[in-house]
């Protein structure tokens, strides 16, 4: 009280006007918009939508193979349009326990592209991980299809639609419930561990991963390797 009087009796002195700020946050100060995120470097396991022409009487395999391997980056080829010649097809193996090895068919013509799907992966990828699968249309109507197992030229432009990415994790399935378990607590350590960090793009491995999975990584300034 004492206190209150010294300042009224110094306020009607002065003849100036005491004005007390309210206490707490002000009114709608917790609805302001956050600023947006952005970000500035793209992830090393980001997916990049390619539109890829070929141009006529080039092998197709040898394309998508060169381009891998100097961009030091895997191919995911989703569908093509175009014609093709003398495709070279992989027929079914007649065992079971070496598949990929069975006997080749050469279809002479020309023949129109209804898809085409796979992937080409730089060396030093692990044999049988990789390859092209695709469907024909022949001049009579006829629909052929296999794994390609050899050249694939272009009879014409040829418009290929693929995706790009730099890391590849192989996982041996099944998983029993081990593993599984101990995937679970390293997803969970990897993510404690990324999040709390400013760019969380600098991390280099697969979030999700089994306990021992073989994970192969290529950038520009080297090969594909294993980590």
């Amino acid at each position: 009280m004492a206190g209150g009087e010294d300042l009224s009796a110094l306020t009607s002195k002065t003849g100036e006007h005491v004005i007390r700020r309210p206490r707490g946050r002000p009114a709608g100060s917790k609805n302001k918009p956050k600023p947006p995120i952005i970000i500035t470097r793209d992830s090393a396991n980001t997916l990049r939508a390619h539109a890829m022409e070929i141009s006529p009487n080039c092998d197709i395999v040898e394309s998508l193979t060169t381009f891998a391997r100097r961009k030091q980056q895997g191919i995911w080829v989703l569908s093509a349009v175009g014609f093709v010649n003398n495709v070279m097809l992989r027929q079914p193996s007649p065992s079971q326990a070496s598949p990929g090895s069975g006997p080749t068919v050469t279809l002479h013509g020309r023949f129109e592209i209804l898809s085409l799907v796979g992937s080409v992966i730089p060396p030093p990828a692990p044999s049988g991980v990789a390859g092209l699968a695709i469907y024909l249309v022949g001049p009579q109507g006829q629909v052929v299809g296999g794994a390609v197992a050899g050249p694939l030229m272009t009879s014409g432009p040829v418009v290929i639609m693929a995706a790009t990415f730099a890391n590849a994790t192989f996982d041996r399935l099944p998983i029993d419930k081990d593993e599984a378990v101990a995937a679970i607590a390293t997803h969970d350590q990897y993510y404690h561990r990324v999040v709390g960090i400013s760019d969380i793009y600098e991390a280099r491995q697969n979030m999700l991963s089994n306990t021992s999975p073989d994970i192969y990584t290529w950038s520009t300034a080297g090969p594909l390797s294993k980590t």
